[in-house]
């Protein structure tokens, strides 16, 4: 985006500046590719007041950057580089062609339509020097150049280029690193897998979407975050929007070996005393066997392991437990025991210390030309189309910047 910035704004300049894209893969833009399962969540429509509520773990770092280049530019770029746009629900926008690649094509398209900005591919960067210019030192040779804008990703899906080696050239420069972490990732339940895979009740899980639930996010013995909205259950564990929002957390906390558990209201929309009164009507039907009412109240792809998480139900008389169903319904707790990494989580937590970079600029408090962009930094969102956009506005920020 950086890049594509830099080419439409100086298309028509009679003194352009001399600027390389060097990109370690074949072909930019294969992250993008996959994002939103391939369909690509371009930004999310919302204004900043709504908008930043989603952004980590400040989202004040971010607010020149998003009035810079707002949710409605991106929108517009796109739009008129070919790209027409949708939005479905949350706000979050897609090309209408629902291809990841028509946003990538559109993005190179802009980049060397005016000649203006080199292009070199499977160009990995091996090492970066600052002395009166930035020495960048690459597999085939060295580039020289006063202004270096760091757009390198975090470490999520390293198979895509995003292998942290902004981490290392950062840090060689003299910025800090907040320790990296998979975010917008998967949290597996105690019992899901094994040594050999997944175990019978991962399997009675997997696959299985549940809408419009509640979840809780319990850290050490108390709830530190609960959201309401859709989860499922795939072969890393437990995911979703909802998943996704509450890994940032998880995540952490498991890693400082705290306990952790997430508890799902599969009857949000009711009451314990409401959904008593309905589990008692349900059973003078004459049948007030556990198995009956669990029919009644759930999906059955859920009752499996609905009923291994509550095996004390099993062993009560229906009435008792008819009586205590309510609750367990309202509170299906799951032991979260691990996580999964950075091989196919969202986003990364972590990056470059905002501290030590300028919010008005995005250039480096340290080292005079010095630039950062996108998830290098210590700046993620949920998901919905905002770490798309926290790039989108850095990278533009910073191109601005750099040209002055």
């Amino acid at each position: 985006m950086a890049a594509a910035w830099i080419s439409e704004q100086c298309k028509s300049a009679q003194s352009p500046p001399s600027v390389i894209l060097l990109e370690k893969m074949p072909r930019p833009g294969r992250k993008i590719n996959i994002t939103g399962k391939g369909r690509c969540n371009i930004t999310n429509a919302r204004m900043w007041d709504e908008f930043s509520v989603h952004i980590h773990p400040n989202n004040q770092f971010l607010k020149s950057a998003f009035y810079g280049f707002t949710s409605s530019d991106t929108m517009s770029f796109f739009e008129d580089a070919g790209v027409p746009l949708t939005i479905e629900r949350g706000q979050r926008v897609y090309p209408k062609s629902m291809r990841a690649m028509d946003v990538t094509d559109a993005l190179v398209r802009k980049i060397k339509e005016s000649g203006v900005v080199e292009v070199q591919t499977d160009c990995t960067v091996e090492s970066i020097e600052k002395k009166e210019v930035f020495e960048v030192n690459c597999a085939s040779g060295k580039v020289c150049c006063r202004k270096l804008l760091i757009a390198t990703g975090g470490l999520s899906y390293p198979s895509t280029g995003s292998s942290g080696d902004g981490y290392a050239f950062a840090k060689s420069l003299g910025h800090s690193i907040v320790q990296p972490r998979p975010s917008l990732t998967a949290l597996v339940p105690e019992g899901y897998a094994d040594g050999a895979g997944m175990t019978p009740f991962g399997r009675w899980l997997n696959g299985l979407n549940l809408k419009n639930v509640a979840v809780s996010l319990e850290v050490g013995g108390s709830v530190v975050q609960e959201e309401f909205g859709d989860v499922d259950f795939t072969d890393g564990g437990l995911e979703g929007a909802l998943g996704f929002r509450i890994s940032r957390k998880a995540v952490q906390a498991l890693d400082n070996g705290q306990k952790v558990a997430v508890l799902l209201d599969l009857k949000p929309a009711l009451s314990e005393s409401q959904l008593a009164q309905r589990i008692k009507r349900e059973a003078s039907s004459g049948n007030n066997t556990l198995k009956y009412l669990l029919s009644k109240l759930l999906p059955r792809q859920l009752i499996p392991p609905f009923l291994s998480l509550n095996k004390d139900l099993t062993l009560m008389h229906p009435g008792k437990a008819a009586e205590r169903l309510p609750a367990a319904l309202k509170g299906m707790r799951f032991k979260i025991v691990s996580y999964v990494g950075f091989e196919r989580c969202v986003v990364t937590n972590g990056g470059v210390s905002l501290k030590e970079v300028s919010q008005k600029t995005m250039e480096s408090k340290l080292v005079p030309g010095l630039f950062f962009a996108g998830e290098v930094l210590d700046l993620d969102g949920d998901t919905g189309g905002y770490n798309l956009q926290i790039a989108f506005s850095t990278a533009v920020l910073a191109a601005r910047s750099a040209l002055l």
